[in-house]
């Protein structure tokens, strides 16, 4: 098992990943019926894309004695309304390094092997964009 999660009441739930002991805690969006006080259940699926992205691209980098550190990304979700689902995800990654052309495309290309963006439906739509200093 992964994680429990626990149903608090009011749309809200608390997830506790069961190897860290570290909690989640899940709001149902303003837009449907929640308060908004935390990360939506959908706001975590376009965060997980950004964050399993960085991930293999700081293993390969790691290889490559290329250090990720400061680097930010922007995500933005975006719904769309019938049926409610996850429409496009953008991810606008600063790249605070600068390497070489082909160290750039050997990032971007590990990036999007990340097993997230692999296991996205194929109907959301996936805008990345890579901002290199």
């Amino acid at each position: 098992m992964t994680s429990k999660v626990i149903y608090l009441g009011n749309l809200r739930t608390e997830s506790t990943h069961l190897q860290s002991k570290q909690t989640i805690v899940n709001d149902a969006p303003v837009d449907n019926h929640g308060k908004g006080e935390a990360f939506s259940p959908t706001d975590l699926v376009a965060n997980s894309l950004a964050t399993c992205m960085f991930t293999v691209m700081g293993i390969k980098a790691a290889e490559m004695n290329v250090d990720l550190a400061n680097s930010t990304a922007e995500v933005t979700k975006i719904m769309q309304a019938s049926p409610r689902k996850i429409a496009e995800i953008k991810v606008d990654f600063n790249m605070n390094i600068q390497v070489d052309e082909k160290t750039k495309t050997i990032l971007e290309r590990t990036a999007f092997t990340c097993p997230v963006h692999l296991s996205l439906n194929p109907d959301i739509v996936k805008t990345i964009t890579f901002n290199w200093k």
